[in-house]
């Protein structure tokens, strides 16, 4: 087996009115948020995915199902801090990971710098581990039309050799 393990994580939710909208732990201006479960965090969803699939553990939904109500309305950088717990009691630590914000707005890049801190805070790792970007769709699919957002995540683990 190898030391290193990759993997993807991927999350999209609609927009909708009186929520507020969070991206990588941050709280933005906008007059819509994001439906979900939890706060709707798509970074720190497909984050967390990524970081579960490279250790070969259970996806977001098995960890934290929607119907379990302990986990409505919760804070998605929570949510990722108790992922990466597993991850690490799996044996695994973060190399790095990459996360994509996919959508027409907000405009992230005053933003991604917090959101690295943030989402690296929740795993108690070193803020150059995580990068944040955003890109478009030029006006194409949901995310085009400004009908909600999406996010990819790619994280790499490796065998904690401290463990």
């Amino acid at each position: 087996m190898s030391e290193l393990r990759v993997g993807l994580g991927v999350d999209a939710h609609a927009f909708g009115e009186g929520v507020p909208l969070v991206l990588g732990g941050v709280t933005i201006e906008h007059p819509r948020g994001l439906v979900g479960h939890s706060d709707g965090d798509v970074v720190a969803h497909a984050l967390t995915d990524a970081l579960l699939g490279a250790a070969g553990l259970a996806d977001i939904g098995a960890l934290f199902p929607s119907d379990d109500s302990t986990s409505r309305g919760a804070d998605s950088l929570a949510l990722l801090a108790e992922a990466y717990r597993q991850v690490q009691e799996a044996g695994y630590e973060l190399v790095n990971a990459d996360c994509v914000v996919l959508g027409e707005e907000p405009r992230v890049a005053p933003h991604r710098n917090t959101m690295r801190v943030r989402l690296a805070g929740a795993m108690a790792v070193d803020p150059k581990r995580v990068n944040v970007r955003a890109t478009t769709t030029d006006r194409l699919g949901f995310t085009g039309r400004g009908e909600g957002l999406a996010a990819e995540a790619v994280a790499l683990l490796r065998v904690d050799a401290t463990g």
